[in-house]
């Protein structure tokens, strides 16, 4: 009975006061769709904080962050405890937040190898590129596919089967009767043509079609790689890193002429594809090292939108110590690191005062970059945390506290933009117009061409996104005289542009994170 009696109560009120209601009404939906000014949260990124945090990853202390070593463990374990310090969690679990990469350290294998009983000699006649695993093998037989060239038009596995075979590959690419390459029908080389492009190409389709292995014949590169690989060997050196797999890689091995033409003696001449019945032996000893080294994540949820991902990156690694010198790359990649940090924090303050971003934040510190990009290519091709179809862009930040020494002193309010118009027009707008907005930068779109000779890029981990058609952006500075060398200090980076840079990428990440819809990609490549 009072249920009855307060609800015609509340009735009466409500039509007696049918005005108060409405404008009650009102204001709850103005509350609910209200625009935040993230400039209040923008302001939260200053040079002063920037410039203690960087002074401090970028010490000696650090010890010029090489990946694997003690001085790249120290700088994971400082991130780490800056996200625990502004109460940002990791989407990893607990008090987790190291994604582990798993790196192989080449050291130079030696081979032996033996054609018909005869004898051929590391470093004379053959130099092992690639072996994931130790290997003992005898074969009675070898698939010769000429130049190892495989596409729409031209292949040359066309007509036989190599799976688990070993492969033997001259260099170069055959041309038509007017002089042209058989590829492409016209005089310019390609991929397949010479260098070091087109060993990882005839590679790639050895392995695509099942090859065990492949024996390379290069004449014009062999002397090279030969002298490079016996002086690695001898002084016991270390090589590259490289992302462990956990499958058995395809062997690689470049030999001399004598060799090919043990394999082949019409090698030169040949362009058929067939089977060689022969005998070899090959014995190869895997002398590589494990090595262990972490992306560092950090994570904020999304409001609204939570399974949609806005990913934040910058590459945590430098160079290391050499020759007793340490390395620090306070602006390769101490700004971007440190920007990173900041922009967390500012939308962490977001989120407190109840204006999250709708969809979620990941905040990536990668690994390797200095290596080959190894840790985001680990992110995004073996361990992606969130699936990529996921993904909305990647927004990386590589060397953004300094001023290309090429630009005239008026003109360094700027930043180089690479990759943001590639994949997604919409998000190159929504950067011009977040710049037009907030900052007032000079977007400077110079290394963005296609036919930039630097190929910068394919040179930031941005890239491993976007072969993946997650829509990126790059912010970058310019290379300067400091570039990879001792003198890249903290004491030489432009704390007032670096605080504007940062702002910047703050705000274009709120703009991306809280649309009403996701940003569209129309550039896909396949």
């Amino acid at each position: 009975m009072k249920k009855i009696l307060l609800i015609f109560c509340v009735s009466g009120l409500i039509i007696s006061c049918g005005t108060s209601s409405k404008s009650n009404t009102s204001s709850i939906k103005k509350s609910k769709t209200k625009i935040v000014d993230p400039s209040e949260y923008a302001s939260t990124i200053t040079s002063e904080e920037l410039k203690t945090m960087l002074f401090k990853y970028a010490s000696d202390e650090f010890e010029g962050r090489e990946t694997g070593e003690k001085g790249q463990k120290m700088a994971v374990e400082y991130l780490k405890e800056q996200y625990k310090a502004m109460e940002i969690s990791t989407p990893l679990g607990g008090d987790d937040y190291f994604q582990e990469v798993p790196l192989v350290k080449q050291k130079t294998a030696t081979a032996k190898l033996s054609v018909n009983r005869k004898t051929f000699n590391s470093f004379d006649h053959h130099i092992v590129l690639s072996v994931s695993e130790s290997i003992d093998i005898s074969v009675d037989d070898i698939i010769y596919v000429g130049s190892g060239i495989d596409t729409d038009n031209y292949s040359d596995y066309a007509k036989v089967d190599v799976k688990g075979k070993f492969v033997l590959v001259k260099s170069g690419e055959p041309k038509d009767g007017d002089g042209n390459y058989v590829t492409s029908g016209t005089s310019e080389e390609t991929k397949w043509s010479s260098g070091r492009q087109s060993i990882s190409s005839k590679r790639d389709a050895a392995k695509e079609h099942g090859a065990k292995g492949m024996l390379l014949m290069d004449s014009a590169l062999f002397p090279r790689y030969a002298l490079s690989f016996k002086r690695r060997a001898e002084s016991g050196a270390s090589g590259r890193l490289s992302l462990k797999s956990n499958e058995a890689g395809m062997v690689l091995i470049m030999i001399n002429e004598d060799l090919g033409k043990a394999l082949n003696p019409s090698i030169l001449e040949d362009d058929e594809s067939k089977v060689i019945e022969i005998k070899m032996n090959l014995a190869i000893e895997n002398k590589s090292e494990a090595v262990t080294s972490e992306n560092v994540v950090a994570f904020i949820k999304g409001s609204e939108k939570p399974d949609e991902i806005v990913v934040i990156s910058a590459h945590l690694d430098h160079e290391g110590i050499k020759n007793g010198e340490v390395y620090n790359g306070a602006d390769d990649d101490g700004s971007g690191t440190i920007a990173l940090l900041e922009i967390a924090e500012a939308f962490k303050m977001a989120e407190k005062a109840g204006s999250g971003p709708k969809r979620s934040i990941l905040f990536l510190h990668v690994t390797g970059e200095e290596k080959g990009l190894l840790g985001s290519r680990h992110y995004t091709d073996n361990d992606p945390i969130f699936p990529l179809a996921n993904t909305v862009a990647d927004l990386n930040i590589d060397m953004i506290g300094r001023i290309d020494p090429k630009r005239k002193e008026d003109t360094r309010n700027y930043v180089y933009l690479i990759g943001s118009d590639k994949l997604s027009t919409e998000l190159h707008n929504i950067s011009e117009d977040v710049n037009t907005k907030y900052t007032n930068i000079e977007l400077d779109y110079t290394y963005n061409d296609e036919n930039d000779p630097n190929r910068f890029y394919y040179r930031s981990d941005h890239y491993n996104f976007a072969k993946n058609n997650v829509p990126v952006i790059f912010y970058f500075n310019g290379t300067h005289d400091d570039y990879h060398k001792p003198s890249d200090t903290p004491d030489k980076i432009e704390y007032d542009l670096l605080e504007n840079r940062t702002r910047l990428v703050f705000h274009t990440a709120w703009e991306v994170a809280n649309r009403a819809e996701r940003i569209v990609v129309d550039k896909a490549t396949e």
